[in-house]
């Protein structure tokens, strides 16, 4: 925000009284935060620069920024949620390490379909330790005593956490890549060994079992095992085709259908704006907006680049 300072970059700014941290106009941004080229300046996920300026750090920058203030409180609400029990039981640096490579599995699927937009949020980490939630349940599947009401309950709620995500302005493409990936991760991460291996390990002193308990089952093994080869060819097959320039909207024609459903109540379009400026005398200005042919003229004394931006997304919008 401080990078934004609304009232220097924008003709209009909401809670003026905050200075250069005050919020953009809700037509430009209905979240209460900074405008595009603030979270562009400051890591949000650009996919023409990751690709023609090798700025590939954008895929995991992104997930630090957010939209506005009711964008990082809804995350950091679902944070609160699904994290806290997964680093109680699994620690800080498993659950860590799930979080950022699961946000950036998110980010590079989105980065594939999702290429004329910038994009902000921790959503896909989020999505990730769902997503591990759900195969952590299924690789220690003999050790929950309710197995069946777990396994609904969480099916149910990635579900509708997905089932959000195609409507406008919401990258469910981030959503189901950082899902896919906690879900592998889980099953490499999250494995517990199994009952009988640790009561024989902390068994008293002369002790003697009659038969030696495997640390993991069979199909614990063959679970980390596959996870581990699919994580490691989707994240190389994921950055070779984007390094590529590949779009996959190409290759799949209802692909964009899983990030949002056209209705009669709302529009998929989310192409970049763009406006026409002519000045039409001292301090005036006439912007036309390229995308729907809106025209108003505006009162302004030497604009800015980004204040006629803000403009015209209003305008736009």
């Amino acid at each position: 925000m401080y990078v934004n300072n609304c009232p220097k970059n924008s003709v209009s700014c909401i809670a003026g009284f905050l200075g250069r941290f005050s919020f953009q106009p809700f037509k430009e941004n209905p979240l209460l935060g900074p405008s595009s080229s603030a979270l562009e300046k400051m890591g949000a996920l650009d996919v023409s620069k990751v690709i023609h300026k090798h700025e590939g750090w954008r895929l995991l920058t992104c997930m630090w920024l957010h939209g506005g203030v009711f964008h990082i409180l809804a995350n950091m609400l679902s944070l609160l949620v699904i994290g806290i029990r997964l680093e109680q039981e699994f620690g800080f640096v498993r659950i860590g390490l799930l979080y950022v490579v699961s946000g950036l599995g998110g980010s590079l699927l989105s980065a594939l379909f999702i290429q004329s937009n910038i994009s902000v949020g921790a959503s896909g980490a989020l999505f990730g330790l769902l997503g591990a939630m759900l195969s952590e349940l299924i690789t220690n599947w003999t050790m929950y005593a309710n197995k069946v009401a777990a396994l609904l309950t969480l099916v149910v709620i990635i579900a509708i956490n997905l089932a959000v995500g195609i409507l406008p302005h919401v990258d469910n493409f981030a959503h189901i890549g950082g899902f896919l990936s906690g879900f592998l991760l889980g099953f490499v991460f999250l494995i517990r060994p199994q009952f009988g291996w640790v009561n024989q390990r902390y068994a008293p002193t002369g002790y003697s079992s009659a038969s030696t308990k495997p640390k993991f089952k069979a199909y614990q093994c063959i679970l980390w095992v596959l996870s581990l080869i699919l994580l490691i060819v989707g994240f190389t097959v994921g950055l070779v085709l984007l390094l590529r320039g590949e779009d996959l909207n190409d290759h799949c024609s209802w692909c964009h259908y899983l990030s949002c459903v056209p209705t009669s109540r709302w529009s998929c379009n989310t192409q970049p704006v763009s406006c026409m400026s002519e000045q039409t005398g001292a301090g005036q200005y006439t912007l036309t907006c390229s995308n729907n042919g809106r025209s108003r003229s505006y009162s302004l004394l030497n604009p800015t680049t980004s204040q006629v931006q803000g403009l015209c997304v209003q305008l736009c919008r």
